[in-house]
C-alpha cells in the first residue's frame, strides 16, 4: 500500500512540473490574433507518423520549448490528413477525400496542400497578420527547434536572404534550451 501511495505521489508531482503548450485550432489562432497579435506556429502531424509522436513527447513536451511557444506564439495542432474545416484568406479548406474507415495514411487535407507540405511532422510559421512565413520539415529536438523559434519570434528571418547570411546566423546563434 505504501508503494502504491508513493507511486501516486511521484506521478502527481511529475505532472505538476510538466509544462503544456496551449494548443488551439487554426481558426481560433486567427481570431486570437485580431485581439492580440502574435505569430502562429502550426504542428502539422498525422496519426500514423512516429516522428510526429516523438516531436510531441520530446520537443513540445519540453518545458523550455512549451514556455517559449506559449509566450511568443499561438500554437496550432493540425492533423494534416484530418477533416477540420479551416477558413484562411477567404478560402475554406477541408478534406473531401478523407476516408474515415481507412487505417494509416489518408488523403491530405487541402490546407496541407496549400502550405505545400511534403513531409511529417512539419512545423509551419505564420506572422502576426496570419501571413505564411515558412515550414520546418521533420523531427526536431528542443535544441534544434530553438533556433527557428527564436529566429521567427524576433523577426530575424527577414534579414536572412542568402545562404551565407543563414550560415552566419547559425554560427553566431547562442543556444539556451537545455543548459
Amino acid at each position: 500500500m505504501k508503494k502504491l501511495l508513493y507511486i501516486c505521489v511521484l506521478l502527481f508531482v511529475g505532472s505538476l512540473s510538466a509544462q503544456e503548450i496551449n494548443w488551439m485550432t487554426f481558426d481560433e489562432a486567427l481570431a486570437a490574433q485580431e485581439k492580440n497579435p502574435k505569430k502562429i506556429i502550426v504542428d502539422a502531424y498525422t496519426t500514423w507518423c512516429g516522428p510526429c509522436k516523438l516531436l510531441d513527447r520530446n520537443t513540445f513536451g519540453n518545458k523550455e520549448v512549451a514556455d517559449f511557444i506559449n509566450e511568443n506564439y499561438y500554437a496550432v495542432k493540425f492533423n494534416a490528413e484530418g477533416t477540420e474545416e479551416i477558413n484562411y484568406l477567404d478560402n475554406v479548406y477541408t478534406n473531401p477525400g478523407h476516408d474515415p474507415s481507412r487505417r494509416g495514411r489518408n488523403s491530405p487535407h487541402e490546407f496541407t496542400q496549400a502550405m505545400k507540405l511534403r513531409g511529417y511532422p512539419s512545423i509551419v510559421f505564420f506572422d502576426e497578420k496570419g501571413a505564411y512565413i515558412q515550414p520546418v520539415v521533420g523531427y526536431k529536438t528542443p535544441r534544434q527547434l530553438e533556433i527557428y523559434l527564436k529566429m521567427i519570434a524576433n523577426d530575424d528571418y527577414k534579414d536572412l536572404t542568402t545562404q551565407e547570411k543563414w550560415q552566419a546566423y547559425q554560427d553566431g546563434f547562442e543556444y539556451t534550451f537545455g543548459k
